[in-house]
């Protein structure tokens, strides 16, 4: 055998056994979680603040920020993924053309982004609309995954002047807010702030 073709095999066998002890490093905790693996569907270098597709030309821009705590709910911490996905203004997750993985379910309106030492994240997205027809706030779904491998999902990005936001509320809110962003408008954007705490409220948590 050409020693060439078998140096590729080899180096192929040791790559795809890498990349299946980096998946089995992952564990979810909290409960089932349809799609949470999306989190792991990231690639290149992620950083501290990103803007999702269309945010240029949407209606109601709107900036989301904040900063995420260790569970002391004091450190701020660094490191850790925060996936985020929505619906677009018309209530739908509506995919790109040739959408894969998750992005079929999940539409294109996704990103993420990873904390440094500061803790802070922020992203620019719209405000997404609520599903045709029903009475279901409108919302944006966030999961976490820590530097350790475990990830979960949190309580939903809720909006204080959404019609139906009580019946997006939680008696024990995963991220330790309610979720519901008090909306400012600045220079044309919506801002909300909300900080996250990782583990808070999520059973089974270590």
């Amino acid at each position: 055998m050409n020693f060439r073709l078998l140096l590729i095999g080899v180096s192929m066998l040791l790559l795809s056994c890498a990349r299946s002890q980096e998946n089995t490093s992952y564990r979810l905790v909290g409960g089932p979680c349809e799609g949470c693996e999306a989190v792991w569907e990231y690639e290149g270098e992620l950083k501290p603040v990103d803007t999702l597709p269309d945010f240029n030309a949407a209606a109601n821009k709107l900036k989301v920020s904040g900063i995420i705590y260790e569970a002391d709910g004091k450190t701020p911490a660094d490191n850790v993924v925060l996936y985020i996905y929505q619906t677009n203004d018309a209530g739908l997750y509506a995919p790109s053309v040739n959408a894969s993985g998750w992005a079929r379910r999940h539409g294109k309106l996704r990103s993420w982004i990873k904390t440094g030492r500061d803790g802070k994240y922020s992203f620019y997205t719209q405000i997404p609309g609520n599903y045709p027809g029903s009475t279901m706030a409108a919302h944006i779904h966030p999961t976490i995954l820590e530097p350790d491998g475990k990830y979960y999902y949190l309580q939903d990005y809720l909006f204080d002047n959404d019609p139906y936001v009580e019946q997006g509320l939680s008696e024990n809110p995963r991220g330790g807010t309610d979720g519901v962003l008090k909306l400012k408008k600045e220079n044309g954007i919506f801002t909300a702030k909300r900080d996250l705490i990782l583990g808070k409220n999520i059973p089974g948590y270590e």
